[in-house]
């Protein structure tokens, strides 16, 4: 099995290590543009030795933001500030890759330190598109039931998406099918109550996200990866399963999906989630297992000997930081001191002299 520090290679790409960033909102954004945050806030977890640094969900349309302050890839003019964030990134050893995003029901918000509520019109808000016209909660905006034409633009906006982001020098996409947001609504008995072919049935529920990633590897270089984040389970009777996630990993594993990131939860507010370390790792290590393809755990990993164990045992092939990230940009050079491994360390010539 591999280990914390042993390279992952994926189609044309290495990365260094088995430590990604997780993608991170930090609604810091105007009009979608990346800005000296994104640059500082990235290149950070890349100076700090991570194998995999992601951009926080990347929204491909205007109106598929959560909030106002989304980073977003939907127009030409994103591309260069987004390329400096990966030109730095990848010249400090990391793999720069960026989360394409549609927020769907879970648009117009405000963000989260101002309430995260839904924002009307005329508070700055928009009108947001989602699967059936079923508002995530009583206090965000009813979404519009979205029509066939709604269904080919917001596909297509993924297909802009991604070739953007490889003009900007990404060298990995993921999809973001999860936490509630377009493709997961979709998904879910609990959102999705379309009577038509992208309803229904398993097979009319994982449509959109089927042919959304058949679209997206459609453009996407053979030589380069593609990730895929699913809410493995809606933690809710009637709702999306675990079961479920594997029947659609083995479809993405058959239109070009490289590994499947596996969180869960964000479809519904009412549920009771059992929280704690390494909570979601049976999902990364059911999917790998029975769908056979590779698998990233998340949540709540924060110990370097426990991240090392989850690849160990076989539950999963990398491991994805988020809050711990946020914490320590520089846990993956404390985490090879502690694994014994301090050869593994990526250190930046300007901060030698510290160690």
């Amino acid at each position: 099995m591999p280990t914390l520090f042993e390279p992952f290679a994926l189609r044309s790409i290495t990365l260094p290590n088995r430590i990604g960033v997780s993608p991170m909102c930090e609604y810091s954004s105007t009009d979608g543009f990346a800005n000296d945050w994104h640059l500082v806030h990235l290149g950070s977890r890349a100076v700090g030795g991570a194998g995999l640094v992601m951009t926080e969900a990347t929204a491909v349309e205007e109106r598929g933001r959560i909030t106002p302050s989304d980073l977003g890839i939907w127009k030409d003019e994103h591309v260069e500030p987004l390329a400096r964030v990966a030109r730095f990134v990848s010249a400090h050893g990391a793999v720069p890759g960026l989360q394409l995003a549609h927020a769907g029901r879970k648009a117009s918000c405000a963000v989260p330190w101002e309430g995260g509520l839904g924002l009307a019109p005329q508070q700055g808000g928009w009108q947001p598109l989602a699967p059936s016209a079923l508002p995530f909660s009583p206090q965000t905006v009813t979404p519009t039931a979205m029509e066939e034409e709604d269904i080919r633009a917001v596909q297509a906006a993924f297909v802009a998406g991604a070739r953007r982001a490889l003009q900007a020098g990404f060298r990995l996409v993921e999809l973001h099918f999860a936490h509630g947001y377009l493709v997961h609504s979709f998904l879910s008995p609990l959102s999705n109550q379309r009577e038509d072919g992208y309803g229904g049935s398993f097979d009319g529920r994982t449509r959109f996200a089927v042919e959304t990633a058949r679209a997206v590897r459609g453009v996407w270089p053979e030589q380069l990866p593609v990730f895929a984040r699913l809410s493995c389970t809606d933690w809710k009777a009637g709702g999306w399963t675990a079961e479920d996630s594997v029947a659609l990993a083995r479809l993405l594993r058959r239109e070009g999906v490289d590994l499947v990131d596996c969180s869960s939860g964000g479809l519904v507010p009412d549920v009771s989630i059992p929280v704690g370390p390494g909570y979601q790792v049976p999902f990364a290590r059911q999917i790998r297992a029975e769908a056979q393809l590779p698998s990233a755990a998340v949540g709540m990993l924060t110990q370097a000997a426990q991240a090392d164990t989850i690849l160990r045992e076989g539950s999963a092939d990398m491991v994805f930081l988020a809050r711990e990230m946020l914490r320590d940009p520089y846990w993956p050079l404390h985490a090879a001191q502690q694994l014994g491994q301090p050869g593994q360390r990526r250190i930046p010539k300007q901060y030698l002299r510290a160690y």
